[in-house]
């Protein structure tokens, strides 16, 4: 069977499918992804075929006021949906679908009469139990929850009819909005299965049938990569560090961010590990340490804390590593995610990235490091997400969809 995973966005939007389909591949499937060309040795990496989605990642890296992120949203779906049609190729029997490529993929899928399953990284559904993950507000009480995630859903709807409009022209389909298309997927139950753990966010009890909490797809990782020598060595020569950095966040405050780092550890008394990430953050001295591109399952076990924009797959790494953390999220669902974090008790509260200094980092730092409560909270969710297997659960879903 031929399965073609399609994701697009970021690379915290991309790298759990990797590891998803490698998981799918042992199991004796055909796996392609299809990706933007940033991502193909992420995907090729994982043993998987690479196809390519002509949309631009850079685009998601303009202002973050909420209107700015429509706009640019609305500009990546519309280059995505281009495309999109082009990367079914021939012999596709099953299309697995992000969150972000989901409004687009049930047209293909109509055309094409090719079964499809959602796989999600955030929760999209409205529920009373919290409000919608973009908006990153406090919870609303539970009616409007609800509304205000019907609010959300329709918001995503506008940012895809054009590209939508385009995509039914060209697929030769009668015209449906995105809205009616979303409908009727609901109607009949539409599978999704969502890849995150139960220790983040239990499966909220008014979701309609059909939706699932699996667990956390992991990012492939190589048996035989290991942590370069002199992280190696500097990890050995004192107590654990701290790991600071912000992913595809913050691009061009690399010397803002390195000052306030450096200082806020320094100040907390910790040695630290800068990955200089979007930002470039970077510093050159005995205590700290500046990185590329590191592994989490490599590293975060040997850490003494993480500090993070809160993203999806960096929050659930933490976790899993029983690390404690500080937040600093910055834009769309990291604010969920830091507030689910500390939650748990797994991390301070979170700290707004416009808000952030050295006096609040060294504190928060103080704190996660120095309070043991932090790392029995984050060890807990630990040992809680090692008896999931989220690749299992989609394993399984596709074989009671298919039949094989």
């Amino acid at each position: 069977m031929k399965i073609l995973i399609a994701a697009a966005g970021s690379r915290g939007d991309v790298a759990p499918y990797t590891g998803l389909g490698a998981g799918l591949r042992r199991a004796g499937y055909d796996v392609a992804l299809a990706t933007t060309d940033a991502f193909a040795p992420l995907v090729r990496n994982a043993g998987l075929e690479f196809r390519s989605l002509p949309a631009d990642t850079r685009m998601r890296g303009g202002g973050t006021g909420r209107r700015e992120l429509m706009r640019t949203a609305a500009a990546f779906v519309t280059e995505l949906g281009q495309g999109f049609a082009d990367a079914m190729g021939d012999g596709t029997d099953l299309l697995l679908l992000s969150a972000t490529t989901a409004p687009l993929g049930w047209h293909i899928a109509e055309a094409t009469g090719t079964p499809s399953l959602g796989v999600y990284l955030q929760p999209t559904a409205p529920t009373g139990d919290f409000p919608p993950v973009v908006t990153g507000s406090r919870s609303l009480g539970r009616l409007a929850n609800r509304a205000s995630g019907r609010f959300a859903l329709r918001m995503t709807d506008r940012i895809f009819e054009p590209a939508v409009a385009e995509l039914r022209h060209r697929l030769r389909l009668p015209p449906a909005s995105p809205s009616e298309m979303r409908r009727r997927q609901e109607q009949a139950n539409w599978p999704t299965l969502y890849g995150f753990s139960t220790a983040l966010v239990p499966r909220p009890g008014d979701w309609r049938s059909g939706l699932q909490v699996v667990g956390t797809w992991w990012p492939h990782l190589d048996a035989a990569e290991r942590l370069s020598a002199d992280l190696e060595d500097f990890l050995r020569a004192g107590p654990r560090p701290v790991l600071i950095g912000f992913g595809s966040m913050a691009a061009g405050q690399g010397e803002r961010l390195s000052g306030i780092a450096v200082r806020a550890l320094r100040r907390a008394g910790l040695r630290g590990i800068l990955q200089g990430g979007s930002a470039g953050l970077a510093a050159d001295a005995d205590d700290v340490l500046t990185i590329g591109d590191i592994p989490h399952a490599l590293l975060f076990p040997r850490l003494a804390a993480v500090v993070h924009h809160a993203g999806a797959g960096t929050s659930a790494a933490a976790l899993r590593a029983g690390v404690p953390a500080v937040t600093v999220p910055v834009t769309a669902d990291q604010p969920f995610w830091a507030g689910r974090l500390a939650a748990l008790g797994a991390a301070t509260a979170p700290i707004p990235f416009r808000s952030l200094t050295v006096d609040g980092l060294a504190d928060a730092l103080d704190h996660v490091v120095n309070r043991q409560a932090y790392t029995r909270a984050a060890t807990r969710a630990a040992q809680h997400m090692e008896t999931e297997d989220g690749a299992g659960q989609v394993l399984k879903a596709i074989r009671q969809l298919t039949g094989g």
